[in-house]
Order: structure tokens, then sequence, then C-alpha cells
């Protein structure tokens, strides 16, 4: 549990990915497909975040964003705000070897802490978001969201997308 609640804060990030140092499993792990000569940074098995075949990530470039906090008269953090520039990502499917990159481009995210222990996040921009099978929007999926998107994440990671404008790319459905 607590390993999918830090892949969720760390990859839904507008713009890009926020790297987490996470371990793949060996077999994933030694994939290196196109001009990249190291291991994938994230790996997610098949049917995690991609229906039919592992999706390997890369994270690359200059992350430049903003990170501020809000907090309220007692000193708790209640809000937070990231703008910026993200990370240049690379997602290739692990069995076919395709891959898609995406420059990192410029994104906003308001988090706001919710007193039943969930959050609202507010992006704008460019965001990728991971979904699995478990959430209240059900996986597996793994989209580009360009314009605006909202959801909510419960107290346990699960999250829903509660409204969406603007452009969506499927990129499972493009490394298929």
């Amino acid at each position: 549990m607590i390993t999918r609640v830090l892949r969720r804060a760390f990859l839904i990030v507008a713009g890009s990915v926020g790297l987490a140092a996470f371990s793949a499993t060996d077999a994933l792990a030694d994939v290196n497909v196109a001009n990249h000569s190291r291991p994938f940074d994230i790996v997610f098995p098949a049917g995690q975040v991609c229906a039919g075949f592992g999706l390997g990530v890369w994270v690359d470039g200059d992350h430049q964003r903003v990170f501020r906090e809000f907090k309220d008269a007692d000193g708790n953090v209640v809000r937070t705000l990231s703008a910026g520039r993200g990370f240049d990502l690379t997602f290739a499917n692990v069995a076919t070897k395709d891959t898609l990159s995406l420059r990192g481009n410029g994104s906003v995210q308001k988090t706001t802490f919710n007193s039943d222990g969930s959050t609202t996040l507010d992006m704008t921009g460019h965001t990728v978001i991971f979904l699995y099978p478990t959430d209240i929007t059900a996986g597996p999926s793994t989209t580009l969201y360009v314009g605006r998107v909202v959801m909510t994440n419960t107290k346990d990671a699960e999250s829903e997308i509660v409204s969406s404008s603007g452009t969506e790319l499927d990129i499972c459905a493009a490394l298929a």
C-alpha cells in the first residue's frame, strides 16, 4: 500500500513524471530500447497501467518547477502549488520495444488536502496520469492530458477523474 501511495504522489505530477527511485524487476530493468542505454526509471507490470503489456518509463531532462505550501492557522498544510516545466519522458512497450517520447512542458498543479484524508488535484497544462485497475476511475490506463484535469485521491490512494477538458492521448493505445 505505501508503495502505491508513493507512486501516486510522484506519478501524478503535471507536465511529466516526478521521479521516484523505484526498483524494477530484474527481468524488466535490463530492457534497453531505442537510444537508451540504461535501465528504465520505472517499470509497471503488464495490466497495471496498460492492458496487455508492461510499460517502462525513462525520465530525462532538467526538471524546473516551483513548489509552494499553504498552511492553516495551526500550521497544517492545506494546499500546495507546483508550477513549471516537468521532465522529458519516454514510454516503452517492454514486449514490442515500441517507444513514445514526450518533452517536458509547462504545467500547474494545485493540490488541496481534504479533512477526510483525501486530496483534490486541479491540473492545467501537460499532465500524465497513470490509473490502476483498482482505482475508482478504473484503469489500466496511461493518459497525457493537455488542458485541464481535476481528480481526487482517497486516503487509500484510489483515484477518480472528476473532469477534464482539452485533448487526451492514450499512451497505451499509441504503444499497442
